[in-house]
Order: structure tokens, then C-alpha cells, then sequence
């Protein structure tokens, strides 16, 4: 069963691999005679009203999202589901919107953008560069190699948290978790890239605010619970955060009354970093490949261990 619009063609091939399709959408899926035994489900996230745990045939779900966190994990490792996700997929998009930001709270392209809406002409002298800045990535998979094989370019220092503390390529050093203090200490720029889990729940919390240098920027492009957005608000009203560009939040959409959305020094988009023309093909590429390797039996891409989270 598919959940996703890929549109007609790209329907019809995955049909030419031997599979019978049922096509249905993704927030109205429920339990039915139709689709009680399906092998595979294709989908983002119709959890909330399908209970997968009534597949008692399901072997292989394949997300069309990056993130995880929307799967029932525990029903998944009870009935040994294959998970695969879409990894990589919005990589490059996502890269580039890091990028942007950090270069829009630089050069500060919001105020420009007021004045210009405004029509007032006034030169701002206080504009930085990223060259010789410090960019810490707390998390270093596909999307945050994206980023940092861009910034590169702009002769700035790639710092990244992961795990283990394993050596990523494009990065100057890489930090395990619990050096996390350690390493932003060191950054003028913070992205947030890691995956979300329980373990991940506002680990970017007051203390890690604390050790930051005054005058940081912050880039959100992962979940908005990996940071504890009311001390967010409290670091950046007293100008310890210098800027932060969102795209996620702890509560979305965010709520009207929420104040990052009138602070001077916020860019605020709407879970939009990962949107391009190409985005499409991609997700349909890897899922088109996992769906062909599943058939033929061979070894599937992006699976993942569903006891580490992602």
C-alpha cells in the first residue's frame, strides 16, 4: 500500500516490479479488508489512525520522511518490521537553507527586507562574514554533510557532534554527545541536524545555552523538541542568542500567541527547509530502488535499527 501522490506513472512502475498496488492517502487510512494483507506500506505517516499492529503480514515499511519519530516503534520491533526511511532525500534542499540563513542572519536580510517594505534607506554597518567562524553541527548525518561541504567554501571551521565521535568527511573535528558543552563552546554558529528521539528531548537545554559564546547564532532545521524553546525565547531576549533561524518547533503549527514570531532577531519558517523541484524524484528514487531490492531479495538501503533510533 502506497500513502503518497507520486502520480500515475510512477505508480504504474512500481507495479512493474510485480507488486499489487492499493493506493490510498495518508491521513485516512484505517483498518479494512482491502489492505489487511499487505506486505509493504509506503508512506509518510498515517499512524494516527492506522493501527499497523492488525497487519499481521506487514513486513517492510518504507517512510517517505527522513525522520522516524511518527513510527510506533515498539509495535515495529515486536513484530519485526523492516523500517527504511528516506535518508538523504532532502539533503541537498535542506543544505542549502542552512546555508541561506546563516548568511541572512550575517548580512541581516530581515532588517533590510523591513526597510525595503518600509522604504526607508538606512545603511547597517554591523555586518559579518562567515569566513573564519565557527560552525558547530549537532548531529553530523546526510543533511548536516550537505551543509558543511557547502560552508567549506566560505573558509569557516566545521565542528560536528555524533555518537561515537567518529570522523565525518568535510568536518574539522567531530565531539561525542557528551562533550556537547565542549564543542559549542567553540562555535559562533550552532545548526541542530540530529535525528529526534527520547534520548534527544531538549538536549540543547539551559546548561548547554550556558556554555555557549555570547553573541551565537542558532539554526533549527531537525525537530523543534531537541531544544527547550522557552529558554530559547529567554537566551535570545537577553541577547545571549545573537539570532536563530527555525523551521521547527516544539508545537506545530506555531501557535499565534507564540513570541518567535515578532522577535526582530528570529526567522521563523513553516517545516519548509526541505521543499524543491527536485524533492519528488528523490524520494521516489529511493523508494523505487527499496521496493525493487525488497522483490528481488537483496540488501535494502537506508534501513533502520530501531533500538538506536534512526
Amino acid at each position: 500500500m502506497i500513502t503518497q501522490d507520486f502520480g500515475t506513472e510512477k505508480i504504474n512502475n512500481i507495479g512493474k516490479l510485480g507488486y499489487e498496488v492499493i493506493v490510498k492517502k495518508d491521513s485516512k487510512v484505517n483498518i479494512s479488508e482491502e489492505i489487511i494483507d499487505i506486505d509493504v506500506l509506503v508512506c509518510f505517516n498515517p499512524f494516527k489512525t492506522l493501527d499497523i499492529s492488525k497487519l499481521n503480514k506487514l513486513k517492510l515499511i518504507q517512510l517517505t520522511s527522513a525522520g522516524i519519530n511518527q513510527v510506533p516503534a515498539d509495535i515495529v520491533r515486536e513484530k519485526g518490521i523492516i523500517l527504511s526511511n528516506n535518508r538523504g532525500g532532502y539533503s541537498i534542499p535542506i543544505g542549502e537553507w542552512i546555508v541561506l540563513k546563516i548568511l541572512e542572519m550575517a548580512k541581516n536580510s530581515r532588517r533590510f527586507y523591513k526597510q525595503q517594505s518600509e522604504k526607508i534607506w538606512k545603511m547597517d554597518t554591523s555586518l559579518t562574514e562567515i569566513y573564519g567562524k565557527t560552525v558547530g553541527f549537532i548531529g553530523t548525518g546526510d543533511i548536516a554533510q550537505e551543509a558543511a561541504k557547502r560552508l567549506k567554501g566560505f573558509d569557516a571551521t566545521i565542528l560536528g557532534l555524533n555518537t561515537s565521535g567518529k570522523d565525518v568527511t568535510f568536518f574539522d573535528r567531530c565531539y561525542t554527545t557528551s562533550q556537547i558543552r565542549e564543542m559549542v563552546t567553540r562555535c559562533d554558529i550552532v545548526v541542530v541536524s540530529m535525528p529526534y528521539t527520547e534520548k534527544t528531548h531538549h538536549i540543547i537545554n539551559k546548561e548547554v545555552f550556558d556554555a555557549m559564546k555570547d553573541g551565537v547564532c542558532i539554526v533549527n532545521i531537525a525537530r523543534g523538541s531537541i531544544i527547550d524553546e522557552k529558554e530559547m525565547i529567554n537566551q535570545l531576549n537577553s541577547g545571549k542568542i545573537k539570532g536563530a533561524a527555525l523551521d521547527v518547533f516544539e508545537e506545530e503549527p506555531l501557535n499565534e500567541s507564540n513570541p518567535l514570531w515578532d522577535m526582530e532577531n528570529v526567522i521563523v519558517t513553516p517545516h519548509n527547509s526541505w521543499a524543491s523541484e527536485l524533492v519528488n524524484e528523490r524520494r521516489f528514487y529511493i523508494v523505487h530502488e527499496n521496493l525493487r531490492r525488497y522483490i528481488s531479495g537483496e540488501d535494502l538501503i537506508n534501513v533502520v535499527n530501531i533500538n538506536k533510533g534512526y
